[in-house]
Protein backbone atom coordinates (compact mmCIF):
# COMPACT_ATOMS: atom_id res chain seq x y z
CA UNK A 1 0.00 0.00 0.00
CA UNK A 2 1.20 3.66 -0.38
CA UNK A 3 2.30 5.77 2.76
CA UNK A 4 1.75 9.03 3.47
CA UNK A 5 4.21 11.73 3.56
CA UNK A 6 3.19 12.39 7.66
CA UNK A 7 3.93 8.90 8.51
CA UNK A 8 7.83 8.20 6.90
CA UNK A 9 10.52 9.16 9.20
CA UNK A 10 13.37 11.03 7.88
CA UNK A 11 16.72 11.40 9.35
CA UNK A 12 18.32 13.44 6.35
CA UNK A 13 22.04 13.40 7.78
CA UNK A 14 22.44 9.33 6.77
CA UNK A 15 25.04 8.58 5.12
CA UNK A 16 24.45 12.51 3.68
CA UNK A 17 21.13 11.14 2.31
CA UNK A 18 19.10 14.40 1.49
CA UNK A 19 15.31 14.82 2.77
CA UNK A 20 13.87 14.26 -0.39
CA UNK A 21 15.44 10.69 -1.04
CA UNK A 22 15.13 9.51 2.10
CA UNK A 23 11.46 9.87 1.92
CA UNK A 24 11.83 8.18 -1.87
CA UNK A 25 13.10 5.56 -0.30
CA UNK A 26 10.98 5.49 2.71
CA UNK A 27 7.87 5.19 0.51
CA UNK A 28 9.34 2.56 -2.05
CA UNK A 29 10.40 0.36 1.29
CA UNK A 30 6.86 0.76 3.03
CA UNK A 31 5.30 0.19 -0.44
CA UNK A 32 6.67 -2.64 -0.57
CA UNK A 33 6.19 -4.21 2.75
CA UNK A 34 2.90 -3.02 2.87
CA UNK A 35 3.46 -0.95 6.17
CA UNK A 36 4.93 3.27 6.08
CA UNK A 37 8.66 2.80 6.58
CA UNK A 38 10.99 5.47 7.17
CA UNK A 39 14.86 5.28 7.39
CA UNK A 40 16.39 4.56 10.73
CA UNK A 41 19.89 3.69 9.20
CA UNK A 42 22.01 3.89 5.92
CA UNK A 43 25.42 2.13 5.93
CA UNK A 44 27.80 2.91 2.61
CA UNK A 45 29.01 -0.31 1.81
CA UNK A 46 31.11 -1.22 -1.37
CA UNK A 47 29.30 -1.97 -4.51
CA UNK A 48 31.71 -2.06 -7.79
CA UNK A 49 33.06 1.02 -9.16
CA UNK A 50 29.73 2.33 -11.20
CA UNK A 51 27.42 3.35 -8.42
CA UNK A 52 27.29 4.08 -4.75
CA UNK A 53 25.96 1.09 -2.51
CA UNK A 54 24.11 1.89 1.05
CA UNK A 55 22.55 -0.81 3.11
CA UNK A 56 19.46 0.43 4.13
CA UNK A 57 17.45 -0.49 7.52
CA UNK A 58 13.88 0.40 7.59
CA UNK A 59 12.63 -0.85 10.97
CA UNK A 60 12.81 -4.91 10.77
CA UNK A 61 13.49 -4.48 6.70
CA UNK A 62 16.92 -4.12 5.00
CA UNK A 63 17.59 -3.16 1.56
CA UNK A 64 20.35 -2.65 -0.79
CA UNK A 65 20.38 0.06 -2.54
CA UNK A 66 22.08 1.61 -5.51
CA UNK A 67 22.63 5.44 -6.23
CA UNK A 68 23.47 7.50 -8.84
CA UNK A 69 23.49 10.49 -11.40
CA UNK A 70 19.74 11.19 -12.04
CA UNK A 71 20.71 11.15 -15.70
CA UNK A 72 21.36 7.12 -15.64
CA UNK A 73 17.86 6.20 -14.44
CA UNK A 74 17.32 4.28 -17.55
CA UNK A 75 20.43 2.00 -16.08
CA UNK A 76 18.74 1.09 -13.40
CA UNK A 77 15.22 0.48 -15.23
CA UNK A 78 17.58 -1.89 -17.25
CA UNK A 79 18.90 -3.79 -14.17
CA UNK A 80 15.74 -4.44 -12.87
CA UNK A 81 14.07 -5.62 -16.07
CA UNK A 82 17.62 -8.06 -16.01
CA UNK A 83 17.02 -9.04 -12.63
CA UNK A 84 13.22 -10.13 -13.57
CA UNK A 85 14.38 -12.10 -16.13
CA UNK A 86 16.89 -13.34 -14.29
CA UNK A 87 14.84 -14.47 -11.52
CA UNK A 88 12.57 -16.83 -14.01
CA UNK A 89 15.19 -19.68 -13.47
CA UNK A 90 14.14 -21.41 -10.32
CA UNK A 91 18.02 -22.76 -9.95
CA UNK A 92 18.90 -19.17 -8.73
CA UNK A 93 18.62 -16.42 -6.13
CA UNK A 94 17.96 -13.09 -7.69
CA UNK A 95 17.87 -9.99 -5.05
CA UNK A 96 13.91 -8.78 -5.70
CA UNK A 97 13.49 -5.64 -7.17
CA UNK A 98 12.13 -3.12 -4.53
CA UNK A 99 11.67 -0.18 -6.72
CA UNK A 100 13.40 2.12 -8.88
CA UNK A 101 13.00 5.98 -9.80
CA UNK A 102 14.72 9.35 -9.72
CA UNK A 103 14.98 11.84 -6.60
CA UNK A 104 16.53 15.34 -7.21
CA UNK A 105 20.05 14.40 -8.79
CA UNK A 106 19.86 11.08 -7.51
CA UNK A 107 18.41 7.67 -9.63
CA UNK A 108 18.23 5.38 -6.62
CA UNK A 109 16.98 1.40 -7.31
CA UNK A 110 16.39 -0.49 -4.40
CA UNK A 111 17.01 -4.04 -3.82
CA UNK A 112 15.88 -7.15 -1.55
CA UNK A 113 18.92 -7.45 0.71
CA UNK A 114 20.49 -10.94 0.62
CA UNK A 115 23.30 -12.59 2.74
CA UNK A 116 25.65 -13.59 0.28
CA UNK A 117 28.87 -15.30 0.74
CA UNK A 118 31.88 -15.51 -1.81
CA UNK A 119 31.78 -18.70 -4.14
CA UNK A 120 34.73 -20.39 -2.48
CA UNK A 121 33.69 -23.65 -1.53
CA UNK A 122 34.30 -26.71 -3.78
CA UNK A 123 30.48 -27.85 -3.28
CA UNK A 124 29.46 -24.50 -3.30
CA UNK A 125 30.92 -23.79 -6.80
CA UNK A 126 30.13 -27.32 -8.00
CA UNK A 127 26.20 -26.09 -7.43
CA UNK A 128 26.63 -22.92 -8.75
CA UNK A 129 28.27 -24.33 -12.14
CA UNK A 130 24.95 -26.47 -12.46
CA UNK A 131 22.39 -23.80 -12.08
CA UNK A 132 24.49 -21.62 -14.54
CA UNK A 133 23.51 -24.28 -17.16
CA UNK A 134 19.73 -24.45 -16.16
CA UNK A 135 19.56 -20.72 -16.51
CA UNK A 136 21.53 -21.00 -19.99
CA UNK A 137 18.96 -23.82 -20.70
CA UNK A 138 16.55 -20.86 -21.26
CA UNK A 139 16.01 -19.94 -24.68
CA UNK A 140 15.22 -17.06 -27.06
CA UNK A 141 13.85 -17.40 -30.94
CA UNK A 142 17.01 -14.98 -31.85
CA UNK A 143 19.96 -13.03 -30.44
CA UNK A 144 19.34 -10.11 -28.59
CA UNK A 145 16.72 -8.72 -25.67
CA UNK A 146 13.29 -6.85 -25.74
CA UNK A 147 15.49 -3.55 -25.07
CA UNK A 148 18.71 -2.03 -24.70
CA UNK A 149 20.54 -2.32 -21.43
CA UNK A 150 24.34 -1.44 -19.92
CA UNK A 151 27.76 -3.06 -19.27
CA UNK A 152 28.49 -1.48 -16.56
CA UNK A 153 27.70 2.03 -17.41
CA UNK A 154 28.77 1.27 -21.14
CA UNK A 155 24.98 1.57 -23.40
CA UNK A 156 24.76 -1.96 -25.13
CA UNK A 157 22.42 -2.43 -27.74
CA UNK A 158 20.39 -5.85 -27.74
CA UNK A 159 18.77 -5.18 -31.41
CA UNK A 160 17.80 -8.88 -31.83
CA UNK A 161 19.20 -11.03 -35.23
CA UNK A 162 18.54 -14.48 -35.82
CA UNK A 163 22.56 -14.36 -36.81
CA UNK A 164 24.69 -14.99 -34.07
CA UNK A 165 28.61 -13.49 -35.42
CA UNK A 166 26.40 -10.86 -36.76
CA UNK A 167 24.93 -9.86 -34.02
CA UNK A 168 28.10 -10.28 -32.16
CA UNK A 169 30.32 -8.59 -34.55
CA UNK A 170 27.56 -5.38 -34.67
CA UNK A 171 26.45 -5.39 -31.40
CA UNK A 172 28.75 -5.52 -29.16
CA UNK A 173 31.81 -5.22 -30.98
CA UNK A 174 31.99 -2.24 -33.10
CA UNK A 175 29.77 -0.03 -30.69
CA UNK A 176 33.10 -0.73 -28.48
CA UNK A 177 35.39 0.45 -31.33
CA UNK A 178 33.29 3.30 -32.07
CA UNK A 179 33.00 4.61 -28.93
CA UNK A 180 36.75 3.91 -28.77
CA UNK A 181 37.60 6.17 -31.78
CA UNK A 182 35.39 8.96 -29.82
CA UNK A 183 37.94 8.95 -26.89
CA UNK A 184 40.57 9.11 -28.86
CA UNK A 185 42.05 5.44 -30.17
CA UNK A 186 43.09 5.27 -33.31
CA UNK A 187 45.82 3.02 -35.38
CA UNK A 188 45.99 -0.80 -35.07
CA UNK A 189 43.00 -0.75 -32.50
CA UNK A 190 40.59 0.56 -34.83
CA UNK A 191 41.91 -0.80 -37.87
CA UNK A 192 42.39 -4.69 -37.16
CA UNK A 193 39.12 -4.30 -35.14
CA UNK A 194 37.44 -3.09 -38.48
CA UNK A 195 38.80 -6.50 -40.24
CA UNK A 196 37.68 -8.92 -37.13
CA UNK A 197 34.23 -7.56 -37.49
CA UNK A 198 34.12 -7.81 -41.33
CA UNK A 199 35.62 -11.24 -41.31
CA UNK A 200 34.36 -12.83 -38.08
CA UNK A 201 31.81 -15.23 -39.76
CA UNK A 202 35.11 -17.33 -40.07
CA UNK A 203 35.49 -18.07 -36.66
CA UNK A 204 31.93 -19.58 -36.54
CA UNK A 205 31.91 -21.88 -39.55
CA UNK A 206 31.44 -24.98 -37.39
CA UNK A 207 29.52 -23.42 -34.38
CA UNK A 208 26.41 -22.34 -34.48
CA UNK A 209 24.76 -21.76 -30.47
CA UNK A 210 21.43 -21.81 -29.44
CA UNK A 211 20.40 -18.47 -28.03
CA UNK A 212 20.70 -19.25 -24.23
CA UNK A 213 19.34 -16.70 -21.88
CA UNK A 214 23.07 -15.08 -20.27
CA UNK A 215 23.56 -13.15 -17.19
CA UNK A 216 26.08 -10.89 -19.52
CA UNK A 217 28.35 -9.51 -16.81
CA UNK A 218 29.44 -12.77 -14.89
CA UNK A 219 32.63 -12.42 -13.02
CA UNK A 220 33.04 -13.49 -9.74
CA UNK A 221 32.09 -10.22 -8.29
CA UNK A 222 28.72 -10.51 -9.24
CA UNK A 223 28.14 -14.34 -8.39
CA UNK A 224 27.97 -15.76 -4.92
CA UNK A 225 26.14 -18.07 -2.71
CA UNK A 226 23.26 -17.46 -1.00
CA UNK A 227 22.60 -19.08 2.60
CA UNK A 228 21.53 -22.25 1.65
CA UNK A 229 24.07 -22.62 -1.06
CA UNK A 230 22.38 -21.46 -4.18
CA UNK A 231 24.02 -19.61 -6.47
CA UNK A 232 22.88 -15.50 -6.47
CA UNK A 233 23.78 -13.84 -9.63
CA UNK A 234 22.95 -9.90 -9.31
CA UNK A 235 24.24 -6.85 -11.42
CA UNK A 236 23.38 -8.04 -14.68
CA UNK A 237 23.29 -7.32 -18.55
CA UNK A 238 21.41 -10.03 -20.27
CA UNK A 239 20.29 -10.78 -23.54
CA UNK A 240 20.06 -14.06 -25.88
CA UNK A 241 23.16 -15.19 -26.99
CA UNK A 242 26.25 -17.95 -26.85
CA UNK A 243 26.21 -19.42 -23.70
CA UNK A 244 30.54 -19.75 -23.99
CA UNK A 245 29.98 -15.91 -23.13
CA UNK A 246 29.19 -15.95 -19.83
CA UNK A 247 31.89 -18.94 -19.29
CA UNK A 248 34.53 -16.80 -20.86
CA UNK A 249 33.82 -13.60 -18.70
CA UNK A 250 34.18 -15.48 -15.67
CA UNK A 251 37.52 -16.67 -16.44
CA UNK A 252 38.79 -13.62 -17.48
CA UNK A 253 39.18 -11.66 -13.90
CA UNK A 254 39.29 -15.26 -12.23
CA UNK A 255 37.50 -16.01 -8.65
CA UNK A 256 35.63 -18.83 -9.25
CA UNK A 257 36.55 -21.93 -8.22
CA UNK A 258 37.35 -24.91 -10.44
CA UNK A 259 34.80 -27.22 -9.22
CA UNK A 260 32.44 -24.80 -10.55
CA UNK A 261 33.53 -25.06 -14.58
CA UNK A 262 33.87 -28.91 -14.12
CA UNK A 263 30.06 -29.39 -12.69
CA UNK A 264 28.77 -27.29 -15.71
CA UNK A 265 30.77 -28.81 -18.46
CA UNK A 266 29.07 -32.21 -17.00
CA UNK A 267 25.87 -30.59 -16.83
CA UNK A 268 26.49 -29.22 -20.34
CA UNK A 269 29.52 -30.02 -22.57
CA UNK A 270 30.81 -27.29 -24.10
CA UNK A 271 31.71 -27.24 -28.66
CA UNK A 272 35.37 -28.00 -29.60
CA UNK A 273 36.89 -24.40 -30.46
CA UNK A 274 35.57 -22.67 -27.30
CA UNK A 275 39.37 -21.62 -26.33
CA UNK A 276 39.58 -19.92 -29.62
CA UNK A 277 35.76 -17.88 -28.80
CA UNK A 278 36.88 -17.46 -25.48
CA UNK A 279 39.76 -14.87 -26.27
CA UNK A 280 36.64 -13.17 -28.98
CA UNK A 281 34.33 -12.93 -26.31
CA UNK A 282 36.43 -11.37 -23.73
CA UNK A 283 37.86 -9.25 -26.39
CA UNK A 284 34.65 -7.32 -25.52
CA UNK A 285 34.71 -6.91 -22.04
CA UNK A 286 38.50 -5.64 -22.75
CA UNK A 287 37.19 -3.40 -25.05
CA UNK A 288 34.56 -1.88 -22.46
CA UNK A 289 37.59 -1.89 -19.60
CA UNK A 290 39.43 0.22 -22.31
CA UNK A 291 36.52 2.88 -22.73
CA UNK A 292 34.92 2.91 -19.14
CA UNK A 293 38.49 3.15 -17.43
CA UNK A 294 41.07 3.77 -19.72
CA UNK A 295 44.63 2.81 -21.40
CA UNK A 296 45.90 0.41 -19.31
CA UNK A 297 43.74 -2.13 -21.41
CA UNK A 298 44.45 -0.68 -24.75
CA UNK A 299 48.10 -2.88 -25.40
CA UNK A 300 45.78 -6.23 -24.05
CA UNK A 301 42.81 -5.37 -26.70
CA UNK A 302 45.35 -4.45 -29.15
CA UNK A 303 46.93 -8.33 -28.89
CA UNK A 304 43.41 -10.54 -28.50
CA UNK A 305 42.92 -8.55 -32.18
CA UNK A 306 46.26 -9.38 -33.82
CA UNK A 307 45.78 -13.05 -32.29
CA UNK A 308 42.12 -13.42 -33.81
CA UNK A 309 42.83 -12.18 -37.02
CA UNK A 310 46.01 -14.33 -37.20
CA UNK A 311 43.71 -17.84 -36.37
CA UNK A 312 41.25 -16.15 -39.38
CA UNK A 313 44.54 -15.30 -41.50
CA UNK A 314 43.02 -11.84 -41.66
Amino acid sequence: MATSDKRIRVRPALAGLDTALCQALGEAIGKAAGKPAGIDKATEVGGGSISRALLVDCGDVRCFVKLNDAGLADMFAAEADGLSALAACSALRVPRVVGHGVSGHHAWLVLEYLNLHALRERSAGAAAGRALAELHRIRGAQYGWQRDNYIGSTPQGNAPHPTWPFFFARRRLLPQLRLAQQHGHHGRLIAGGERLVEQLAALFVDHQPPASLLHGDLWSGNAATDEAGTLALFDPAVYFGDRETDLAMSELFGGLPDSFYAAYREAWPLADGFEQRKMLYNLYHVLNHLNLFGTGYLHQAERMIARLLAEIGG
